[in-house]
């Protein structure tokens, strides 16, 4: 009796997380979670497609038209934007790539899946908020409740210091300096630390949390009620109950698609219209380069408006109008 071929997909992928990821390339916590979080949704769509559990799914279900039809089902059923759906192409081609050096008997197959192109999209400029609408947003928060001021000091710091949501959410009562040389000290990408000064509000309300917060060095700067970090799905939560109120208060926020990430945004672009040179920026914001600062340049009217407003106008002298040659005329019609 033959015996049944073995499943190795499993233990190939759990092998690419630990041992790839982990002990080979030390990848940061933000990118093993974003690679976590695409298989766990390529395998459900798996689950539902093939009808069979995830532990199931072979490397051979994994062929190029599968997951072009994984990516079709991000974008169109799960409407998620044509960047998040390369994030997600990112993830799948990393693992492909182990595959090429531990099945080396599948190499059409990943060849073909690793000429899966990313997909080009148009760039929009940066939506971020303008200083009337923080304000609006901050006043939102019922600072007579606990979670209130929890909420207050998270988006103000949120929106003075320009930090990612992830390098927020990893922040610890003993990063946050106050005092003289007051400051947030956090791990960004590529596991870079940075220190980002705090405005006097953001000291004063941050020395009122903590003493409310009243956690020890290691606890996390936000927690969520329960006392556990505070998780993507709750900063995605309070902003949505916040924006509520503060689009009544403030009706140009209605127009805005505002995201955490709008935040960061909106500090950048306070700085920029503030004087503050585009490399000082990018240290600020843990940019590898100054040239992705330049997002900011494009999005900024007020930079724009004052340029224009600096050149002189030109009085233009009218002329006499005068039918093109009929030659000229006939070929201009064709």
């Amino acid at each position: 009796m033959k015996k049944k071929p073995t499943n190795d997909f499993p233990l190939l992928l759990q092998a690419f997380f630990t041992d790839r990821l982990m002990k080979q390339r030390q990848a940061s916590p933000h990118t093993i979670s974003s690679y976590r979080d695409t298989f766990r949704l390529l395998l459900k769509f798996a689950q539902r497609r093939l009808k069979r559990a995830p532990s199931s799914v072979t490397i051979d279900d994994l062929d190029a038209s599968f997951v072009c039809a994984f990516l079709d089902h991000m974008e169109n059923e799960r409407d998620v934007s044509p960047r998040t759906r390369n994030v997600r192409l990112a993830a799948i081609h990393s693992f492909f790539h182990f595959l090429a050096f531990e099945k080396p008997t599948h190499s059409a197959q990943i060849q073909q899946v690793l000429a899966i192109p990313t997909k080009r999209y148009v760039r929009r400029p940066v939506c971020f908020l303008t200083e009337p609408e923080i304000d609006a947003l901050l006043a939102v928060p019922d600072t007579s409740t606990w979670v209130g001021r929890r909420d207050r000091t998270f988006l103000l710091v949120a929106a003075q210091t320009g930090l990612r949501v992830s390098e927020l959410l990893g922040l610890r009562c003993k990063d946050v300096t106050l005092g003289d040389g007051a400051h947030v000290r956090c791990t960004g990408k590529g596991r870079k630390n940075r220190c980002t000064p705090l405005r006097k509000d953001s000291v004063n309300a941050l020395r009122t949390w903590l003493r409310e917060r009243d956690g020890d060095p290691d606890d996390p700067l936000f927690p969520s009620v329960k006392g556990h970090p505070l998780g993507r799905d709750g900063v995605e939560y309070l902003l949505r109950k916040h924006l509520r109120a503060a689009r009544v208060r403030c009706p140009s926020l209605r127009t805005k698609r505002v995201t955490a990430h709008s935040l960061r945004h909106s500090a950048a672009m306070e700085w920029l219209q503030q004087g503050v040179d585009s490399a000082v920026i990018a240290l600020l914001l843990g940019h590898a380069s100054v040239e992705t600062t330049d997002v900011y340049l494009h999005a900024s009217m007020k930079l724009k408006e004052r340029a224009v407003a600096r050149t002189k106008s030109k009085t233009l002298r009218s002329r006499r109008f005068k039918p093109d040659d009929a030659l000229l005329a006939f070929l201009k019609s064709l």
